[in-house]
């Protein structure tokens, strides 16, 4: 082979090994922050803070009234005494039914109790007048005994028109559809000039408004947890609707069902919160969380920081020397970005950015950032960045 086909071919293959070695490099100082250094990695320092444990759950609300206002007496609809939609008071007119034939009924009853009345007191004067001559034998013992029988028969007739006389005012009573609580209405089913029969069709449905259920489950081992506290009903909760950050409204637990439901193993809970605002409307979605008790002191770290390494979890702690060493922990709540864990003392480093780049058992170089109140770290400011420039002077910008 002549020296020119000698160096054609060795100079593609030069060109390679250069490459190769400038990707090596490049790849270098990419994973390792510098030429052959260990990588860098962010680290913050476990904190430990008081901590009170909370359970969050999905809830849907409703109204504690819900009623669907219906007939009790068959009639024709006359009229309709309210806006579709509005906030009603109890016994506020809802609708009116034609009632002339219940006033007719009244009249006929009122009749029928002077009739009986009259004849009530004619049997009870018959009676003492044939008890006079009892005395002088003028009557016999039967005679006596029937006129009693009279007397008895008139005053239960009374009594019997007396009844349908209160059944008749009830018909004319019930002729005015009233709101049976105080709420908010629905739309009317029906419009003047319908017939409507006792109790069919639904006229319209009112739902209270001044305060709001909010019903969620509750797993087995929650309900357990809150029984052991000495009063789990009554305890405080709070709630935010989907379009709201956090917990902003405060209510309470007011019932606990009395039994689990065996399918799912979770039980069935209410919290009650006030709705004078009218901000919540029955079948929101909503959040609720339910505070554990009091507190006690906990170390916690980022969430972030927490891995699984197959059928554990585990946080990577910057030991000796920089040596990466894995810590397996027990998580515990989940608050505010930051969870509880046993397994970590306060104040040793936790790898919370950079986890790709730590292996156990290899160095790193650690960057501590700091950490707010809470204990979350606060980012670094990235290298090289430029400080923004101070406005101008009022003077020079006039300029």
């Amino acid at each position: 082979m002549t020296k020119h086909s000698l160096a054609l071919t060795l100079t593609p293959l030069l060109a390679a090994a250069l490459l190769a070695a400038c990707g090596q490099k490049q790849d270098g100082a990419g994973a390792h922050g510098g030429a052959g250094g260990p990588p860098p990695v962010s680290v913050a320092p476990a904190t430990q803070r008081e901590v009170q444990e909370f359970d969050e759950f999905t809830a849907r609300l409703e109204a504690p009234d819900t009623v669907e206002v219906r007939a009790r007496v068959a009639g024709t609809v006359e009229a309709v005494r309210f806006k579709e939609g509005q906030l009603v008071k109890k016994g506020e007119p809802l609708f009116t039914i034609d009632a002339r034939a219940f006033k007719a009924e009244v009249a006929r009853a009122e009749a029928q109790i002077a009739a009986a009345k009259t004849q009530a007191e004619l049997a009870k004067a018959d009676l003492a007048r044939a008890e006079k001559l009892v005395s002088a034998n003028a009557v016999s013992q039967q005679e006596i005994d029937q006129l009693r029988a009279a007397l008895r028969s008139a005053e239960a007739n009374q009594k019997s028109a007396e009844a349908a006389l209160v059944q008749a005012r009830l018909n004319v009573e019930y002729a005015s559809v009233t709101a049976p609580v105080s709420g908010r209405t629905s739309r009317a089913n029906v419009t003047p000039g319908n017939l409507v029969g006792v109790g069919d069709p639904v006229l319209t449905t009112v739902v209270s408004s001044d305060k709001v259920y909010a019903y969620f489950d509750a797993s087995e081992a929650t309900y357990l947890k809150y029984m052991r506290s000495a009063k789990p009903v009554q305890t405080a909760v709070q709630m935010g609707l989907s379009n709201e950050q956090g917990f902003p409204h405060t209510g309470k637990l007011d019932f606990v069902d009395n039994r689990l439901n065996p399918a799912t193993a979770s039980i069935r809970a209410r919290a009650v919160f006030d709705n004078k605002g009218g901000l919540f409307t029955p079948g929101l979605y909503a959040r609720v969380k339910l505070g554990g008790g009091g507190t006690y002191p906990g170390v916690v770290v980022p969430d972030r920081a927490i891995t699984t390494d197959q059928t554990q979890k585990l946080v990577l702690i910057v030991g000796p020397n920089n040596i990466v060493q894995p810590r397996p922990v027990k998580p515990g709540a989940l608050i505010d970005g930051m969870r509880v864990v046993e397994g970590v003392k306060a104040g040793e480093l936790v790898i919370v950015d950079g986890l790709l780049r730590a292996f156990p058992g290899a160095p790193v170089t650690p960057q501590v950032l700091k950490v707010d109140d809470k204990g979350m770290p606060i980012p670094a400011a990235q290298p090289g960045a430029a400080p923004a420039p101070a406005p101008a002077p009022a003077s020079a910008a006039s300029k």
